[in-house]
């Protein structure tokens, strides 16, 4: 089974959804048939690498509310990553272009590294408050998924993996995608938000189902002549 997961590095809610399938999958006895593949999406593609506001003061710009009504917001997000083990410190966060830190992914995913690099970039954003669009920290961070420095820094420098994150991106749009976290199990079921694990574990079941467990013929034609264990059909004579 494969399941494809579209996120943002900067997408708290892409974080406690990631959480809500890990749980789930810790109780699908055949969880290590399971592949999970980690697609781009982008929030704000043209949001800048460096900025002068907090997440706060983003939020407030963009919802057209009071920094008050922002910080209730990030709040109550934090309580809802604290509920899966999450710590979230919107205070510090650093709003970012994400764009270098996916083609980190797609390079990591070179070295069968992409759901470790996923999970320590989304933990440097949300928990350390590091900067993820900043080249020098990426580098650092690839450092502690066992990624090779040099070659890390060439990626980032370099064009690399840009247009397998485009790909990414495009391919949500064709599908439908309009937010994230976005989950699509074997190309048959999507699944939107950051849903219960509850969710997730039965729609995995069921897909798991489908697709393992023999399902009953459907007769397309009944009235042809045979034979059983009483004998053959014999045709009438024709006079």
């Amino acid at each position: 089974m494969k399941i494809e997961v579209w996120s943002d590095y900067v997408c708290p809610f892409c974080y406690i959804g990631k959480r809500h399938l890990e749980k789930a999958l810790e109780h699908f006895p055949q969880r290590d048939t399971v592949e999970i593949e980690y697609k781009s999406f982008e929030l704000d593609p043209g949001a800048p690498v460096n900025t002068e506001y907090s997440i706060q003061e983003l939020l407030s710009k963009k919802y057209g509310t009071s920094l008050e009504e922002a910080k209730n917001m990030t709040d109550g997000m934090s309580r809802q990553a604290a509920s899966v083990g999450l710590d979230f410190r919107f205070d510090s966060s650093i709003p970012t272009n994400t764009f270098d830190a996916h083609r980190l992914t797609k390079y990591a995913k070179t070295a069968g590294k992409e759901a470790e690099m996923t999970e320590i970039l989304l933990y440097a954003h949300f928990t350390l408050s590091k900067h993820i669009g900043d080249k020098e920290t990426l580098v650092e961070l690839a450092k502690q998924a066992g990624l090779d420095e040099a070659e890390t820094v060439s990626v980032l420098e370099g064009s690399d993996f840009s247009e397998e994150v485009r790909r990414d991106e495009e391919e949500a749009r064709q599908i439908g995608v309009q937010g994230v976290p976005f989950f699509v199990i074997n190309r048959k079921y999507a699944i939107s938000g950051a849903q219960p694990s509850d969710v997730f574990l039965n729609s995995i079941q069921k897909v798991w189902e489908e697709e393992n467990e023999p399902s009953a013929l459907q007769p397309l034609g009944t009235d042809g002549m045979a034979c059983d264990e009483n004998g053959c059909e014999i045709p009438p004579s024709k006079s």
